[in-house]
């Protein structure tokens, strides 16, 4: 049966804290560039979904066009009767 040394455990916490602490210092340094590159990609990706779903036949900037809807006059003449109701006091 083997026993481990006092120096061998340390020398294994010694280990476990100089990886933690070396990316605790690495995640400092390079944490801005990464969250910047990956909103940049979002951003680019939020851009490319927008430009497929605008309208192809979109004007120049600053054109104001008015679409109107077409009227449609089509009323029912059989909807029911029209029953004028009196308050009773």
């Amino acid at each position: 049966m083997q026993e481990a040394s006092l120096q061998g455990v340390l020398k294994v916490i010694l280990i476990i804290l100089l990886i933690y602490y070396g990316l605790k210092v690495l995640t400092r340094l390079f944490g801005p560039l990464l969250f910047r590159y990956v909103t940049k990609k979002a951003g680019e990706k939020f851009q490319q979904q927008f430009g497929q779903h605008q309208d192809p036949k979109q004007s120049a900037e600053g054109d104001v066009t008015i679409e109107k809807k077409p009227k449609h006059k089509s009323s029912n003449k059989d909807v029911g009767e029209y029953i004028d109701y009196e308050e009773l006091d």
